[in-house]
């Protein structure tokens, strides 16, 4: 990373290697928290910036078989002492802290589609689930989230920030969406679905309430928040991130009365596309759900910048991924044109936004390894150097580390 110029690195502790148990009492793993210290010196060493986040969907086991982890209001003073040890043991060289990784993708995958862990859903969306209730357990488990990061922003802010002089905030993903057609229906769908996605988070950080379209249309399933938690969340973040990948087409599908299997995926009254008239929104990569769609991310962030009174953002993840088939030799697998594209495509138009007035400072890349992606395994990669998983791991340069490196040479300082 020094060498290619990078200035900061974005990375996410885990939960369970400080809290085994996942709370106070069960003890404090010292080997764990010696692991981090090693690795911020090491950072520091290297002039590299610690972007550091909380929680990335690795909820301690022992939470989950306790009280059903973020089912339950107990998460909010479990992960509120969890944040407290984080800030106490790092805080004096950590000054960028994010307290949730999508919160929107944890709620969506882990409860209403059940694609991730803990695999939740009701049995008319997929009859392998866990159990689970979809047209429910996403509001209360993103409710429960919102709480966990107001409680963990207010005790920084009490106790931490005047001396250690960091920030705080919170990355959300962020897909933008385009109006299948110029009807009033398709662009208010459209905008209806940044509602269910953005809005749900942004909406109670800097009002206090959920937006009108989602009490609306989801009625009594949506939680509420007391006067005081309101107040507790409002402004509850010194800057946003904002994860951007893909883009979709969204058609209004009707009146919501004749939704009669309620759930998170159709409360929206929505319909994602990828294709309009016979072609695709963008190129598709190795992901299912990733269409390349560059001026999306000056839409959603002038979008953020026009609702949200222009708040300071960091692009927290952006990238590409090619398939891992295993079929190409190395150094063709080391030429990734499509990533280098990708790139200059997104930061040019990210440029067009901060000229547009847009409050960015920074922009991660993802990623910098090919990794585990999720319920894709090791089957894509996202990385700029490429993992060579047959022989011990070791790490090799695709095109786009060079052009990167080139890229960063003019590079202004955070």
């Amino acid at each position: 990373m020094k060498d290619m110029g990078l200035d900061a690195y974005r990375f996410s502790i885990s939960w369970s290697r400080i809290l085994p148990s996942g709370k106070l009492n069960g003890g404090l793993n010292m080997e764990g928290i010696q692991y981090y210290n090693n690795l911020l010196t090491e950072l520091f060493d290297k002039g590299l910036v610690p972007f550091v986040t909380l929680f990335h969907w690795d909820l301690p086991q022992a939470l989950e078989d306790e009280y059903g982890g973020f089912l339950s209001p107990n998460i909010v003073t479990d992960f509120q002492d969890y944040a407290d040890i984080c800030f106490r043991e790092f805080g004096d060289r950590v000054k960028y802290w994010i307290t949730l990784n999508e919160p929107w993708s944890y709620s969506y995958a882990g409860y209403a589609t059940g694609n991730l862990a803990p695999g939740r859903c009701s049995p008319s969306i997929y009859i392998n689930c866990t159990g689970g209730d979809s047209s429910t357990e996403p509001y209360l488990v993103t409710h429960h989230q919102l709480l966990a990061h107001a409680a963990a922003v207010e005790l920084y802010r009490d106790k931490y920030q005047a001396h250690q002089k960091g920030k705080i905030g919170i990355t959300l993903v962020a897909q933008w969406t385009v109006p299948y057609s110029e009807s009033r229906h398709d662009q208010n769908a459209a905008l209806r679905y940044l509602d269910f996605m953005v809005g749900w988070f942004v909406d109670p950080l800097t009002s206090g309430v959920y937006p009108r379209t989602m009490r609306f249309l989801v009625g009594q399933r949506l939680p509420n928040f007391t006067k005081e938690q309101s107040d507790m969340l409002k402004g509850s973040f010194d800057f946003l991130g904002l994860n951007y990948y893909t883009a979709n087409y969204a058609r209004d599908v009707g009146n919501h009365k004749h939704n009669v299997h309620p759930s998170y995926l159709s409360d929206p009254l929505v319909n994602l596309l990828t294709k309009r008239n016979g072609k695709l929104i963008g190129p598709q990569a190795a992901s299912s759900w990733l269409f390349v769609y560059p001026r999306g991310i000056r839409d959603i962030l002038l979008y953020v910048k026009n609702k949200y009174n222009n708040p300071l953002i960091y692009i927290t993840e952006n990238g590409v991924d090619e398939v891992n088939n295993g079929t190409l030799s190395l150094e063709e697998a080391l030429v990734d044109n499509m990533r280098i594209d990708y790139y200059y495509q997104h930061l040019l138009f990210l440029n067009q936004a901060i000229e547009d007035g847009v409050n960015v400072k920074g922009y991660f890349a993802w990623s910098l390894l090919d990794n585990f992606e999720w319920s894709s395994g090791y089957t894509v990669r996202f990385g700029i150097y490429f993992i060579d998983y047959k022989d011990g791991l070791k790490r090799h340069p695709k095109r786009s580390a060079q052009w990167f490196k080139n890229f960063l040479g003019g590079k202004k300082k955070m």
